[in-house]
């Protein structure tokens, strides 16, 4: 997507396919945007997460819907060929990004990760949101690389921040935006229908009493 002619860079926390198709299937939106403020995400995601939405209707049909609704909270991000974001998949992926988009295995989360690092190679801070647990490996890779020049002396970089759908739900919990424990069990079993990954709930911390303080359970 462009703007009077020039490119959009992620300033927004940038979001993978998985987390926009939980939330969303389940019209947790608000949720998700209340936390982290508006969104972005490549274009290359946008087209993953329809063509599941499609593909498995039952399941992801709503997400579509709110996609299409959420209008300036979104901001889709041209997967177009730049220097800057050739560069960047090229640091991510190992592979030259002509090559690389001729393949869909995990271009989600590597788009997500290169446009991120775009940003951050430009001075800013970015947070990616990702669970699949190879894209969390790759960004993982690059918010390191990021701290240590920034150790060495270069200021000029910013950062990337790695969260989760775990890492959002505590962040609601901790803020307010979840009343109380029964309604994270409920919407950790409803995302955890549409994601095994998600370990049981007993397991995920977004239980844990800090998360609570002062509030009911």
């Amino acid at each position: 997507m462009h703007r009077n002619g020039e490119r959009l860079i992620a300033v927004r926390p940038v979001i993978d396919a998985g987390p926009a198709l939980n939330f969303f299937s389940i019209n947790k939106q608000r949720l998700l945007i209340g936390v982290l403020g508006p969104l972005s995400t490549p274009e290359t995601v946008q087209e993953e997460v329809f063509r599941k939405a499609q593909k498995e209707h039952d399941r992801f049909g709503h997400a579509v819907q709110v996609w299409n609704k959420l209008g300036t909270y979104l901001q889709v991000l041209s997967d177009d060929l730049s220097v800057e974001l050739a560069q960047a998949v090229m640091d991510v992926a190992g592979t030259p990004m002509t090559d690389r988009m001729k393949t869909s295995k995990d271009l989600g989360e590597i788009m997500v990760i290169s446009h991120a690092l775009v940003a951050a190679m430009s001075g800013k801070h970015v947070t990616v949101l990702i669970d699949d647990a190879e894209g969390r490996q790759l960004a993982s890779i690059q918010r390191s690389r990021l701290a240590r020049l920034r150790l060495a002396g270069n200021q000029q970089v910013g950062l990337i921040m790695l969260i989760g759908s775990i890492s959002v739900l505590k962040l609601a919990a901790q803020s307010g935006k979840i009343r109380d424990r029964g309604e994270m069990r409920d919407i950790y079993a409803r995302l955890r229908q549409l994601d095994t990954g998600l370990p049981p709930i007993e397991a995920s911390g977004v239980l844990q009493s800090e998360l609570w303080k002062h509030r009911k359970s």
